[in-house]
């Protein structure tokens, strides 16, 4: 296999970036961990980054960087509204949805906004053209610089307290206009909506687990999960040492990639307990990002 050079330009397809999503079946193995350092690493070989933190219901990576809030931008989703007044009770709108967020009970028509998807085809059905719509908040997406590192940017999401629907935010981090040459996507873990939201159109996915039972039961899951998806991915092993070798067993069984391997290591567990990367402290570690670099850039080219 002939491996591309770390940041070949002829690497990027249509002047796009490339997509790297570190994913994980659980949380708690390192995900955030190695994608901030992942972002880091290829920032200082020069390169443009953009990283973006979808897990936006508890998005943590900006904490390890030195920030300023460029702008914020609210995230919305239309929802239906009633006109009583021309509605004529015929229950076209209640048959169609089949979410239930809109239905006939009695005399009156009921929605039901934490339901709605907002596909607008309740108004569309409408005989009467009693249906308009109206924006229910969902959260914020905040673009942000690094004081110390003017060639990464951040983005990320905040899904509101109490909110359910997170793939609409999860879109809207993903839906960024300027350029670079790498884009690193946090991930929110396991296999549900927001995750598939989160790796879709991604070069190669980095499955992060660890070396436990539960890791490896999740890291099923997630294994199962890409398979349908029909994407690359390699699988990472955080804190290598500290539990047994299943994974590894796992990995060999299925013929599935090792790309990346961190031992246990208390001095980054003390650099992650205080929220700052560990690479700048710790350059030995260099190597392994330089691999993986080769590594997921001859898979996906």
């Amino acid at each position: 296999m002939v491996v591309t050079p770390a940041g070949n330009p002829a690497f990027r397809k249509n002047n796009t970036p490339l997509k790297i999503a570190i994913a994980s079946g659980k949380g708690g193995t390192g995900k955030t961990i190695i994608s901030t350092n992942l972002a880091y690493y290829l920032s200082k070989l020069g390169k443009t980054v953009q990283y973006l933190d979808c897990d936006v219901e508890e998005p943590n990576g900006h904490l390890f960087f030195h920030t300023d809030i460029i702008n914020r931008e609210d995230v919305t989703l239309a929802i239906p509204v009633v006109d009583p007044e021309k509605c004529d009770l015929c229950g076209a709108c209640g048959s169609f949805c089949a979410f239930g967020a809109i239905a006939l009970a009695g005399e009156q028509v009921l929605t039901f906004s934490q339901l709605c998807h907002s596909c607008g085809g309740c108004s569309l059905v409408c005989p009467q053209h009693a249906i308009s719509e109206t924006a229910r908040s969902l959260g914020q997406t905040i673009n942000a610089s690094i004081k110390e590192n003017p060639l990464l940017e951040l983005r990320y999401g905040i899904l509101n307290i109490g909110e359910s629907m997170a793939v609409p935010v999860i879109k809207q981090v993903k839906h960024i206009s300027s350029a670079a040459d790498y884009m690193v996507i946090d991930c929110p873990p396991g296999t549900s909506c927001p995750v598939i939201e989160s790796v879709t159109d991604a070069d190669f996915v980095l499955l992060v687990t660890e070396p436990t039972p539960f890791g490896l039961n999740d890291l099923k899951l997630a294994v199962d999960m890409l398979g349908k998806l029909d994407l690359p991915f390699g699988i990472a092993i955080n804190q290598i040492g500290l539990g047994d070798d299943r994974v590894q067993a796992y990995c060999r069984t299925e013929n599935l990639s090792i790309v990346l391997e961190i031992p246990y290591s208390r001095k980054i567990a003390g650099f992650y307990s205080k929220g700052q990367l560990f690479l700048p402290e710790l350059p030995e570690f260099n190597n392994l990002f330089e691999n993986l670099i080769h590594l997921i850039e001859a898979v996906a080219a």
